[in-house]
């Protein structure tokens, strides 16, 4: 054989060894660079609101004003609200979030979350979560509807929210958002037996999950937990029951994983009126 075809061969046999080698290399490189900024958390801040009618502001009750200037103010920035369906389905390896999210809440199904919140997520294009709590909406809307300073959410309130695009409904329980026979929110009595404490919490959410299919024909798979108490027992309760979000009071920024655990017991920041925007906003992104 030809001594020039063996070293003409054995040349390309070599560079093609070392094409091959640095592809492989730079795969690898960047494979890892893709894996670990992947990995990496996204921060997301989520807003807790309650009333949005206060004629002097409070540390639960914000004006119209008030809303429409944090609104503004996030949208200026570049925030994106997200909806908990977005952040969900992120946890499951499904889609990706967008830059700088953040989510918006609010607590205990008051009738301006309607009358108020809806236009102006329109507005300024945003979605937010509102849990409501089941016996305000069958007694105490009833009694006095649709006056937006202090009236609950009716049924029919709420199957409006959910038309509007723009408002997932989360459950507050049936009837613990209050502070009786020692029990705080849907915390454990002292004293309580464990199966007890169980059987009592379950069938109140489950309860509220029945009236929630009956008069909407969803059930909600985000559990807010009443005053932000989360007590150790519930976690399993709140889990079978089909929740696949917790939102609590704990005023700390959230973590976002692709793994779905990273969203039982997700921190909110109270939206206090007894502040600016500006004031506000700056707590909660200069962290």
């Amino acid at each position: 054989m030809n001594k020039r075809y063996i070293f003409s061969a054995f040349v390309k046999i070599i560079f093609t060894a070392v094409i091959i080698f640095s592809i492989g290399s730079l795969l690898i490189i960047y494979g890892k660079t893709f894996l670990s900024k992947a990995k990496e958390p996204i921060p997301l801040p989520v807003i807790m609101y309650h009333s949005l009618y206060a004629e002097t502001p409070s540390e639960y009750a914000v004006t119209p004003e008030q809303l429409e200037s944090d609104l503004k103010w996030l949208k200026e920035k570049g925030c994106t609200s997200v909806t908990a369906e977005q952040v969900i389905a992120y946890t499951r390896n499904q889609g990706n979030l967008p830059k700088n999210p953040v989510m918006i809440t609010l607590d205990d199904g008051f009738y301006n979350n309607l009358s108020v919140l809806v236009p102006l997520l329109e507005k300024y294009d945003m979605t937010a979560v509102v849990s409501a709590v089941g016996r305000y909406i069958d007694c105490d809307a009833v009694k006095d509807p649709h006056n937006p300073k202090y009236s609950y959410l009716t049924w029919e309130d709420i199957q409006r929210l959910i038309e509007s695009g723009r408002i997932e409904i989360g459950n507050h329980t049936y009837n613990m958002h209050s502070l009786y026979d020692g029990r705080i929110g849907c915390s454990r009595n002292v004293g309580e037996s464990e199966e007890d404490y169980r059987r009592a919490l379950s069938e109140d959410i489950q309860f509220l999950q029945q009236e929630f299919r009956e008069h909407t024909g969803f059930s909600p798979v985000i559990f807010t937990y009443p005053f932000g108490s989360v007590s150790r027992e519930s976690i399993p309760v709140v889990r079978d029951s089909g929740f696949l979000m917790t939102l609590t009071c704990r005023e700390q920024m959230n973590y976002i994983t692709r793994d779905s655990q990273c969203l039982y017991g997700i921190g909110r920041y109270n939206r206090s009126g007894n502040y600016t925007t500006e004031e506000y906003m700056n707590m909660i992104f200069m962290e």
